[in-house]
Parts: structure tokens; sequence; C-alpha cells
């Protein structure tokens, strides 16, 4: 099990080699001049010459590139075009904020999602079934910020039971805490309840037609007993899989959903930074979003030894 593990471990370093290097070079692959573009139209030579000398630009790419993951593993991240904040202070201040929605987000979509996917398979072709499938479709279908858009207007402006605006950290308390995060949660979770309740749905409709599912019901054990202890247990492993995979969805939502319900977190922080041309602190919320992903599978494909002993071997 160890082995897996530490295998697991050591295969992320050569993926966020991969990601630093693309992440890096996104002000390269712009066209034109990145310090003119960054300026943007009205800026003065000297105000371009600046610019190019504060990123580096007049240096060879790969020594900006190792100058520049030198500064990253002593955790610094830059500073901000724009306001001239450090990068790495500013995603202190907001991460606590995107983490909590996307957790929460996270929480929401599998509580609902599972148990409905276990339903319609159990109750597979009827009324219930087709029901689940329908909202599951259309769960996925409606834009993130179409879902976040109705929420707000019909939950926070016409009954004005939630904020739909702004956030509450936990020190704050528990209760505005949770106010604060329920209609962003709900909005960004709607496309991956959908996606996690069909795979979920697919899943327990192989387990539940395999023999051994078929001999523990011949032998008189509850059905409940069969349903989640012997076919949930077994599904588990592609089940999480789709669960990792929805941290990916979670992540672009935050962009879209924080911006609807002007939320301060990551994602409104990265709007922010394409709409002013603020590239090194694109580049380092791509960063700080691309670890969390490849973190989350690493955790998946560690669960993958708790829910079924053979991959520990």
């Amino acid at each position: 099990m160890l082995t897996y593990i530490l295998r697991r471990v050591l295969a992320t370093f050569p993926v966020m080699l991969f990601v630093a290097v693309f992440v890096f070079s996104l002000l390269y692959l712009t066209p034109g001049d990145p310090a003119a573009i960054i300026a943007g139209d009205q800026a003065t030579p000297e105000d371009i010459a600046r610019i190019r000398e504060s990123l580096n630009l007049d240096q060879p790419f790969l020594v900006r590139f190792g100058e520049w993951i030198l500064r990253l593993a002593q955790g610094d991240f830059g500073v901000s075009i724009y306001s001239g904040q450090d990068i790495l202070a500013q995603i202190g201040q907001r991460f606590g904020a995107t983490f909590s929605l996307m957790l929460l987000a996270m929480t929401i979509a599998v509580v609902v999602a599972v148990p409905l996917g276990v339903l319609a398979a159990w109750k597979h072709n009827s009324w219930i079934d087709r029901t689940v499938m329908i909202v599951s479709v259309l769960g996925f279908s409606i834009p993130v910020f179409v879902i976040g858009y109705v929420l707000a207007y019909y939950i926070g402006l016409k009954l004005r039971w939630l904020p739909i605006q702004g956030y509450v950290p936990l020190s704050g308390g528990i209760i505005p805490w949770l106010r604060s995060l329920i209609l962003p949660a709900t909005a960004m979770s709607f496309v991956f309840i959908g996606l996690l309740a069909r795979m979920t749905r697919a899943t327990m409709l192989e387990v539940l037609s395999q023999d051994y599912v078929r001999t523990a019901r011949a032998k008189g054990l509850n059905k409940y007993v069969v349903l989640f202890q012997h076919a949930l247990k077994n599904a588990a492993v592609p089940i999480t899989t789709v669960v990792g995979l929805g941290v990916a969805g979670l992540l672009s939502g935050s962009v879209v959903i924080e911006s609807v319900f002007a939320y301060p977190g990551l994602g409104r922080m990265v709007a922010d930074a394409i709409l002013r041309r603020d590239y090194p602190v694109i580049q380092a919320t791509i960063l700080i979003f691309s670890l969390t992903y490849v973190v989350v599978n690493l955790l998946v494909d560690i669960a993958y030894t708790l829910f079924d002993p053979r991959v520990r071997y």
C-alpha cells in the first residue's frame, strides 16, 4: 500500500512541472508584445519599458522560467501589476472563501446525487428512475450562471431568505457563514449533481446485475443490506473517480459563480485579473487551481485502497 501511495505522489511531480510550464507560457502565447498588451492602449513607451523590465521580458525564456520556479519554491508569487500588492497575500485572503464554497458545493452534490442515483438504479425503468434522469439532464444542461441568477432573484431578492452577495468568514459565526455560502454553493452543485447522479445510477445498475448480488438476494438478505453493503460499496470506486473529476468543474464554475454573487474568492480574483490583464495574478491563481486539482485526485487515488483492497497490491 505504501508503495502504491508513493508511486502516486511521485507521479504528481511531472504533472505539476507540465502545468508550471504551461502557466508560465501564458504570458507569451498572446499575440504581440506582452508588455504593450498589459500596459494598454494609452500607455507611453516608458510605461511599456517599465513593465517589460518588471517581468524580465528582456531575458531568455529559460532564464525567466528558472527564476520564476526558484521564486515559487521560496513562496514568492510576485506582485500584482494592477495593485502592486503581494499575490500570495491576496491568495491567502481569498483562499478560505473559495475553499468553503467548493467544500459545501461538493457536500451538497454528493449528499443529493448519490442517493438519487442509487434510488434510480434500484427502481430501474420506473417513474422514479425517469424523473431522476430528467432532473439530471436539466442539471448539467442549464448554464451555471443562469441557475445562479434565478436563485439570487427568487431566493435572495423576492423572498429575502438569504444574502445574494458577499462572504462571512467562519470566525463570524457558523450560521452567518452558512447563509453567505448556501446560494452560490447550491448553484455550483447543480451541474455536478446531474453528472454524479447519472454515473451512480449507471454503476449501480452494472453492480446489481452481478452474480454475487443475485446470490445475496437468493440467500434472503435484507434488501437494504444488499443495496448498501454489497452493491454501493463495490460501486464506490468509479463514483469516487467522478467526485475527483468534478473538482475541475467546481474550480471553473467558481469563476462564474463568484462573479454572479460578488463573492470575494479566487474565482472572482481570476476574472478581475483577466479583465485587467494582470498576468502575474492569472499565472498564480491558475497554478493554485491546478495544484488543488492534482492534490484532490491524489487523495482520490489513495481512497481507492479503502474501497477496493486489490488496488493495494
